[in-house]
């Protein structure tokens, strides 16, 4: 298996191995376009390769802060109460690059930017651009992707 990322779309692809698409799901990435130096908050592009799945087993809306469960589960209250946070929901797929020099090592390492694929609120709006460089997933759309894909799948993040 293999997932592709579609920047122009905001769509993610889950293809097996002969390149048909199993499953395809609306997704958010950063707002501030591509890019892969540390600090820009640009989703990185190029080859990466899923690190580590953190959450399984978690309820839905499980609140993450630095990987980890906070004993929170969101709600349209709890996000009243924190209007400026950058939810990370659910579950996380931990994205590291492939491509020393492009998005691995150095200022450009996705893994040490904490790029993930991620679980957001349902009123996040997704199909454009909006996170600080991650990829934002529904979910119940990212509950599944997690349980079909095992660490070290590739994913490619296209432009």
């Amino acid at each position: 298996m293999k997932i592709d990322i579609h920047i122009p779309t905001q769509t993610l692809e889950l293809l097996d191995d002969a390149g048909r698409v199993l499953r395809r799901y609306p997704v958010s990435t950063g707002a501030n376009g591509v890019g892969e130096e540390c600090g820009s908050y640009c989703t990185p592009r190029g080859r990466h390769v899923i690190r580590a799945k953190i959450g399984a087993g978690q309820p839905p809306g499980t609140v993450f802060v630095r990987r980890r469960p906070t004993g929170e589960i969101y709600t349209p209250q709890l996000g009243a109460q924190h209007p400026g946070r950058d939810w990370i929901l659910t579950r996380i797929l931990w994205l590291s690059g492939r491509e020393p020099g492009y998005n691995r090592l150095g200022s450009c390492d996705t893994m040490r930017r904490y790029i993930y694929i991620h679980g957001t609120p349902d009123t996040t709006l997704l199909g454009q651009p909006g996170s600080r460089g991650c990829v934002r997933m529904r979910n119940e759309d990212l509950t599944e992707l997690f349980d079909l894909v095992p660490v070290g799948t590739a994913v490619s993040i296209l432009t």
